[in-house]
Order: C-alpha cells, then structure tokens, then sequence
C-alpha cells in the first residue's frame, strides 16, 4: 500500500493539504468500532532503558523500550502476540522499498525491524530512537487488532481524495497510538513537534500520508494526554481532523 501511496504521489495525485473532503467509514467495524476502543486506558509501565553512545548500548536500549511495549499493551489486545526486534544492516526499508541513508524502526510482518546506524548511535538522547520504535509499535497494534488487514482491504477499493483520506486517518491513529504508548511509559514530552519529527526518516518527509502536520500534533497529543487507545478512533473523525 505504502508502494502504491509513492506511486501516486509521483502521478501528481497527491491530496491538497488545505483541502477538506468527506469520505466517512462505512461498513467497516473492524475499523470503526474496534474492540480496542473499549479497553480503556493502558496500564502505567515502569520503562527507564538508558541510550548510551555505541551500537551496542543502543541495540540493547531498543530491545528493552519494546520489552516494555509488550508489558504495557498485551492486556489490550485480545490473544496478544508478543513482539520480537529483528536488527538488519541493510538500507532497504521493507515497506516501502526505498534505501533510507539513518536509522529507521518499521513493522514487517510480525516483527519490528530496526536499522540502527550512527545518527541515533551518537545521539545524546533517546528522542527519536523512542519515537521511531514507538510510531513502529503502533503498526503492531493495529496488525493485531484487525485493524491493518480491515485498512489494507479498504484501501484497495478506494482512490483519489478518498484514498488519501482514508490513508491520513490509519496514519494518525499510528500517531495517536504512539502518544498512548509514550503515556503508559511515563515518558514525559516537552516537544511534541520533536517527537512526531523523529517518527520517520527524513526521506519520508515529502510524502503525504500523515496529513497535516497540525492534525499529526492534535492527534498525538489527544493519544497521550488520554493515555487510552479509544481516544485513537480516526475513523469516526470529521475530515476536516483528518485532513
């Protein structure tokens, strides 16, 4: 999807920010009405891993911070599956095929693959080494909860503006998911606008399916302000919060 989202994009097709269209979810439970909105709030999770500055420091610091991700939701995902990082040298993202000169965390499969290269190794905080993972942590939730196959079949019915909709709203909710993951650790964010900058690499930064980069804050910030994966229902948003 993410191939095709480029191609588009390439085409010329690439939604206006300033734009607003309105394509509600239709018949699509898995999406609108997710059992994961009824949980309630994730549960506080002791997670202090210390970054240091070699590979060393940071694969182990990596390793830890998702240890954590499986403690903090694995009672919100009906038969939760816990999650292994899988460290891969190569530049080549799985997702979109693009060869990513940094550091970069995606879900593939079920794992959640980590190039981690000397941007984040010299890095004197943990920034966007917690923000990377934690944005990637959000693709697990959503793959184990339906909602990604539901999105993924959706998408392939959809084009144009409606498209691009219905892609912001799966990408915010990774935002929004990644403020209540941020919350349940009890990591404090001063800069919200750092956190959601650390999210991808910086290839990424002309693609156009995050949306706005107001409704990525408000939507972030509505995830860790609540601390509850219910308040990440992008589906049921006006368009105009999706945009």
């Amino acid at each position: 999807m993410i191939i095709r989202l480029m191609g588009v994009a390439a085409a010329g097709l690439v939604l206006l920010s300033g734009t607003a269209h309105a394509y509600p979810v239709k018949d699509v439970p898995e999406l609108t009405h997710n059992e994961l909105y009824t949980k309630g709030a994730l549960p506080k999770v002791t997670c202090k891993p210390a970054k240091g500055t070699s590979a060393d420091s940071t694969r182990t610091y990596v390793e830890k911070l998702v240890g954590c991700l499986n403690t903090g939701w694995k009672s919100r995902i009906k038969d939760f599956q816990p999650v292994q990082v899988e460290f891969k040298d190569v530049q080549q993202s799985c997702s979109t095929g693009m060869d990513l000169a940094g550091s970069f965390a995606e879900i593939c499969d079920t794992a959640i693959e980590v190039r981690v290269a000397a941007d984040w190794i010299r890095a004197k905080d943990d920034m966007k080494v917690f923000a990377a993972v934690t944005r990637a942590w959000s693709g697990v939730v959503q793959g184990q909860t339906g909602i990604g196959e539901a999105w993924w079949e959706l998408s392939e019915k959809t084009y144009g503006a409606e498209m691009w909709e219905q892609t912001h709203r799966f990408y915010l909710q990774k935002d929004c998911l990644a403020g209540v993951s941020a919350k349940s650790l009890g990591r404090r964010v001063g800069d919200f606008r750092a956190f959601v900058a650390g999210m991808e690499p910086r290839e990424y930064s002309g693609f156009k399916w995050n949306g706005k980069p107001a409704n990525r804050l408000h939507w972030i910030k509505q995830g860790y302000e609540s601390g509850n994966p219910g308040t990440c229902n992008t589906w049921t948003a006006s368009s105009a919060k999706v945009a």
